[in-house]
């Protein structure tokens, strides 16, 4: 046996850690990840710079009044990798994810702008592929694709195609829908099962099978919230959970509330491909991401009729209760899980999948 007892010269500079450390003095790629390092490099650096009251609200799109229409406007850059995956592309990703934005603010979509980076030799057809897929996704979501931009950058100095989409909506009078709205006793609603974005994506990235191919959940859920609003006006948050998955979504919900958000493990749709894969790879469904689902906060008295109308959507059809907002333990989200225990469900830190969105 090898003698153990000698003084071993330890250099910590050798060490790994599995996550990026909080006090990094370059960008890392947890930085994009929708979690704590997304937030330090917004607080940071982005909302001194910037500093304004419409930035202060950091929801997914700003509410704007211009003349005299109010105005959801929001914008979006997707570095997806690959391009193409199974249930849709860069494309259809990018679109239906700056309507779902205007869509959280209750706006009703109506015109986006494009800007490509493309990179020096990728193939003509896939461009025409994504153009095609962006066109066809406006089309369905019921917007205009009104003006738009390209650049090319050296090979090797880019992957394929980034695509940044920007747009704007118009938001009804009496209808405020933002994360410091929530209150204790709304409950919490999410449209339909989590995580088959980021599972498809790690699926063809790593050519992982999982007995059945799992695809995006990527759609314009603009309809959806159209249908809710029919019940009520007085929804009090939307949030689509992509990066960073329903775990980080709803941190920055009760963070921004000074709330508490109580799940119940065994009622949040987890589909059984997701499941298996997250076990497999040690993942937590909950920061998984998703490009097709929402999370609702519904005063308690709407919330029945709120939710039979997202069934009776096709993008809500598996629409579910999974929890409650509370004035316990304010900016903490935990979780009841099925032995009867409690767990904490913290903001990730930095991005378990990276280059999904």
């Amino acid at each position: 046996m090898a003698d153990t007892s000698a003084t071993a010269v330890v250099d910590p500079s050798n060490w790994s850690c599995p996550a990026p450390l909080r006090d990094q003095p370059v960008v890392v790629m947890g930085h994009g990840g929708g979690g704590a390092l997304s937030a330090e490099l917004v607080d940071g650096v982005f909302a001194p710079a910037y500093g304004n009251p419409v930035l202060a609200g950091l929801a997914d799109s700003a509410v704007v009044r211009l003349g005299g229409a109010r105005l959801a406007f929001s914008t979006d850059s997707y570095v997806v990798r690959p391009l193409f995956f199974p249930g849709g592309c860069i494309g259809d990703l990018a679109v239906n994810g700056t309507v779902n934005d205007l869509a959280m603010s209750g706006a009703v979509p109506a015109f986006l702008s494009t800007a490509f980076v493309l990179e020096e030799g990728v193939a003509m057809d896939v461009v025409d592929r994504v153009a095609r897929a962006v066109g066809a996704a406006a089309q369905a979501a019921g917007v205009t694709v009104a003006t738009g931009d390209t650049k090319v950058v050296e090979a090797g100095h880019g992957d394929g195609v980034y695509l940044t989409t920007s747009g704007i909506g118009l938001v009804a009078d009496g209808v405020d829908i933002r994360p410091q709205r929530a209150r204790p006793g709304d409950a919490v609603l999410v449209s339909g099962p989590i995580g088959l974005h980021g599972v498809a994506i790690m699926s063809v990235r790593d050519g992982l099978e999982f007995g059945v191919e799992v695809a995006s959940d990527t759609a314009p859920l603009a309809a959806l919230v159209a249908a809710m609003l029919e019940v009520t006006s007085d929804l009090h948050v939307l949030r689509d959970p992509t990066r960073g998955g329903l775990a980080a979504s709803l941190n920055e919900i009760a963070r921004a509330s000074g709330t508490g958000v109580r799940l119940t493990e065994r009622a949040i749709p987890v589909p059984d491909a997701v499941a298996n894969a997250c076990a497999f790879l040690g993942l937590d469904p909950l920061y998984v991401a998703n490009e097709g689902r929402l999370v609702a906060f519904v005063p308690r008295e709407h919330a029945d009729a709120v939710l039979a109308a997202m069934r009776a959507h096709p993008q809500g059809a598996q629409a579910a209760l999974i929890g409650e907002c509370v004035a316990e333990h304010p900016g903490m989200v935990v979780v009841s899980t099925g032995l009867g225990g409690t767990r904490v469900v913290d903001l990730p830190l930095g991005e378990q999948l990276p280059r999904i969105c």
